[in-house]
């Protein structure tokens, strides 16, 4: 990282109007993401998380009436490192190679050594070698997390990136991803308030066409926060309300 880039900057997306077909989508929406913060994202499938993180990353063709403006005035491109939901992972490319894909196209200097031990903290240090066809699910999407914290940028957009886990998978992970992203300015698209409330310091819940995002969700004390934590269980069980209320939203 270069020096500027050690320090945590904040980012914020405003969309006057964003429409697919005859559908609108956004319209007057403001989003912030807070510097070296978790911000969380949570609503009903199709209600546009996925296209806000999108815009975020600059995935979106031919968009206009969207600004996106960082903290220290310079430009966010080639300052996030994306994960979809897919793992896209090449494959006809080792584990390895694939966990080295962005410094290889870049032409960077290989730091072979760094991602040996990113695989062995997502536990596929034994699968360094192996295509991603002898692969399942849940080590493929590790692999696709490796990769992504291979990266190491100052800004990190994630898509339900422990959704493929199993659950002791997904909390040893979480607690993992937490720990390596300290002072990362983050984005998580998740399904799961338990995982929201465990990872994130600003939670919205998004809903409605045009997209609404409610007043964010400060849970308190760090992450990783404890599964037992009362504070976690009672956010749980208001978080599937608006969850269900959003849902109805959608249905009506």
């Amino acid at each position: 990282m270069t020096s500027i880039e050690k320090h945590p900057f904040s980012i914020s997306l405003r969309a006057d109007r964003l429409a697919f077909g005859d559908t609108l989508l956004f319209e007057h929406i403001e989003f912030e993401l807070s510097a070296g913060k978790w911000t969380c994202l949570l609503g009903p499938s199709g209600v546009g998380k996925t296209t806000l993180l999108r815009l975020m990353a600059d995935l979106v063709p031919d968009v206009e009436n969207v600004s996106i403006k960082c903290s220290d005035q310079l430009p966010l491109s080639g300052r996030a490192s994306y994960m979809a939901q897919q793992d896209l992972l090449m494959p006809w490319l080792s584990v390895l190679e694939n966990v080295l894909l962005g410094s290889t196209l870049r032409k960077e200097v290989q730091r072979t050594e760094r991602a040996h031990e990113l695989l062995d903290l997502v536990g596929l240090l034994s699968s360094a070698d192996d295509l991603p066809a002898k692969l399942s699910g849940g080590m493929r999407q590790r692999a696709a997390l490796a990769r992504t914290l291979m990266e190491d940028r100052p800004v990190v957009l994630m898509d339900e990136p422990f959704s493929a886990l199993d659950a002791i998978t997904r909390v040893r992970l979480q607690n993992m991803a937490s720990e390596l992203l300290q002072d990362r300015t983050v984005l998580l698209v998740t399904h799961d308030p338990l995982e929201a409330l465990r990872l994130g310091d600003r939670i919205h819940v998004l809903s409605g066409r045009p997209v609404t995002l409610n007043a964010p969700l400060t849970p308190s004390g760090s992450a990783p926060r404890d599964l037992h934590d009362p504070e976690v269980l009672k956010g749980q069980a208001d978080l599937l309300e608006q969850l269900a209320a959003a849902d109805q939203m959608e249905v009506a």
